[in-house]
């Protein structure tokens, strides 16, 4: 049975809702609906499903994009209606004759909607009929469409060739997993994520014939064992690459200061090494070059001058060129498939304006979608919620998570010179009691910049150890607690583990995850599998899942920014900081203008 149905603008005034429903939701899906989905650029989706307690519904909407109107109808699940789609076609083309933007109140529609409504039902029946008729029984396939309704989105599949076996999808789907970026939704299709990576063994194959390989007699050469010096003094004196600095602690942070500077996130914002006189060419040269050059986008598609409405295969050719140019920018595959499905989306059936390319249409609308999804939805501002945690004395407690070897440690570092320079109290807890060589980095950068560092050595319980801490910051009246944790791929389930816990026992402000710039489509594997375990190993109704991104590496990828766009697409979570360097100060925040330019030029 069909729950509800409603008509609203797009700025939120509620038209119409059919009152012969009268259901009352349990929850808030159109809230949910609007925040996960439309706001987020991804109303490409067939549907969407929300889950509540006691309640469980699928969500299908259209648009009316020239009078910026939504159509949305809700339904239980486990009913599977058939006529949605239909009726709400139906609403759309009787309610857009009779819309008028002076008026609000549309009681009159309530009996256009009744027989709109039989007539959807009856064609629903006559269909079911005629395919009980004519179509054999197949149940591998409904097995499978069964296995795709249980993701959050749902998509046409068009992807899929026809070569697949039906063996394979079933794997395909049995190993990919649900993002839960909301308490009472899912954000992306579980059936739309890559599965990217693959078993590694041993080839069977290839031994036998390596061993006649005369290109690979060069590595079997034996090596010479080095003696060992028992009686002498090690140098250790060789492998130490970092600054002298007295043990007495005789250097302080305006020492530091004035030997590596201020740090830049207090600076105007950039987006990359070389894009800053990119970009003030680019804005000098607006007014100039807006009718006389639009870069490769128009010189390639040359449009129609005032057509009438938009079609989706007009929207095809730009949004083509526009997909392969995202991914030249190291965006991931499926996330500029979905951009561009948004995008057509919101451009269907509006009227083109006289002497406008659809090309430069076509790409304003991307621009815009890529600004709303880079600016973040929620403002975080450390510092303030900083001095607020001060006056309820207790420490601001961030904690940096992430794969191996992204620089956890070093922009950690980066954080708390910033955090220093603010006159903050800052702490370090060692908390990577995994990998060798962890707390003496720490212990370093502590010594460095003359803080606290809070360590219990290795082979230590890493939620303890942060528990610890942050009591000894309490005590001490440390403002900050920077949380360093051991560096683990998405797939390493003890480990996964463990940090579940250290986040759950421990309620951190902010989980930072901490991903490199460099990384294309991997970051979105890495982010969904990260935020997949931390839900699926609490015990909270409320899961804590990662709360901001920090980039790093960001100076060695010239303008493939698109790791950028991946992460908080995917996540939902803004990135906070940008590590663009090797010294203390290159810390920056990001410009999302600077960015989207990047990405479109």
């Amino acid at each position: 049975m069909l729950e509800q149905l409603l008509i609203f603008t797009r700025g939120g005034l509620i038209l119409w809702t059919c009152k012969e429903l009268g259901n009352a939701l349990k929850g808030s899906p159109i809230d949910t609906l609007i925040r996960s989905c439309l706001l987020e650029e991804r109303s490409g989706a067939a549907s969407y499903n929300y889950d509540a307690p006691g309640a469980a519904y699928t969500l299908k909407w259209t648009f009316h994009n020239e009078l910026g109107l939504v159509f949305v109808a809700v339904y239980q699940r486990i009913l599977h209606l058939l006529y949605v789609d239909d009726l709400l076609a139906m609403v759309k083309q009787e309610f857009s004759a009779i819309y008028d933007p002076k008026r609000t109140v549309y009681n009159d529609f309530d009996d256009v909607f009744r027989q709109l409504r039989k007539e959807a039902e009856a064609r629903a029946e006559e269909m079911k009929k005629s395919k009980l008729v004519s179509q054999p029984t197949n149940n591998n396939i409904g097995k499978k469409q069964g296995q795709v309704q249980k993701s959050g989105f749902q998509g046409d599949n068009k992807k899929k060739s026809s070569g697949e076996s039906d063996g394979g999808d079933g794997e395909n789907l049995k190993g990919r997993p649900k993002k839960n970026g909301h308490s009472n939704g899912n954000h992306v299709a579980a059936d739309e994520l890559p599965t990217t990576y693959v078993a590694n063994g041993k080839a069977n194959g290839g031994s036998n014939n390596g061993a006649f390989d005369i290109s690979k007699e060069e590595p079997k050469k034996k090596i010479t064992k080095k003696n060992r010096v028992w009686d002498e003094k090690p140098p250790e004196s060789k492998l130490d690459f970092t600054d002298p600095v007295s043990e007495n602690g005789d250097e302080n942070i305006a020492v530091v200061a004035a030997d590596v500077g201020e740090s830049m996130m207090d600076k105007d914002e950039i987006v990359s090494s070389d894009s800053e006189s990119e970009e003030e060419e680019e804005e000098g040269n607006d007014s100039k070059t807006d009718t006389k050059k639009k870069g490769w986008f128009s010189s390639m598609f040359q449009s129609i001058a005032g057509k009438a409405n938009l079609e989706k295969a007009d929207l095809e050719p730009a949004l083509k060129a526009l997909k392969d140019k995202l991914m030249t920018k190291n965006v991931a595959e499926e996330i500029a498939e979905k951009l561009c499905e948004s995008v057509a989306a919101s451009l269907e059936g509006k009227k083109l304006a006289s002497f406008t390319r659809i090309s430069s249409t076509v790409q304003a609308a991307m621009e815009e979608a890529l600004v709303r999804i880079l600016t973040p939805r929620r403002s975080i501002d450390i510092l303030r919620d900083v001095h607020a945690a001060k006056e309820q004395r207790k420490p601001y407690v961030v904690v940096f998570v992430g794969v191996n070897g992204v620089g956890k440690s070093t922009n950690l570092a980066k954080v708390a010179y910033w955090l220093l320079q603010h006159k903050v109290n800052v702490m370090m807890a060692a908390c990577d009691t995994f990998r060798s060589g962890a707390v003496e980095q720490l212990r370093t950068h502590a010594r460095r910049l003359q803080i606290p560092i809070f360590e219990k050595g290795y082979e230590k319980d890493p939620a303890i150890v942060a528990k610890e801490a942050i009591q000894e910051a309490t005590r001490n009246g440390s403002d900050v607690v920077l949380v360093d944790t051991a560096g683990r791929m998405q797939d390493n389930e003890p480990l996964m583990r463990a940090l579940s816990k250290l986040i759950n026992l421990n309620s951190p402000d902010l989980v930072l995850f901490v991903g490199e710039a460099l990384v294309g489509n991997d970051a979105v594997d890495q982010l969904l599998k990260f935020n997949q375990k931390l839900a699926d190993l609490s015990a909270s109704l409320n899961p804590r899942l990662i709360d901001g991104i920090l980039l790093t590496k960001f100076d060695t990828i010239d303008d493939k920014v698109g790791a950028a766009l991946s992460m908080v697409y995917i996540s939902g979570a803004p990135v906070m900081f940008v590590g663009c360097g090797q010294s203390y100060t290159d810390l920056k925040k990001l410009n999302v203008k600077a960015i989207v330019k990047t990405l479109l030029k």
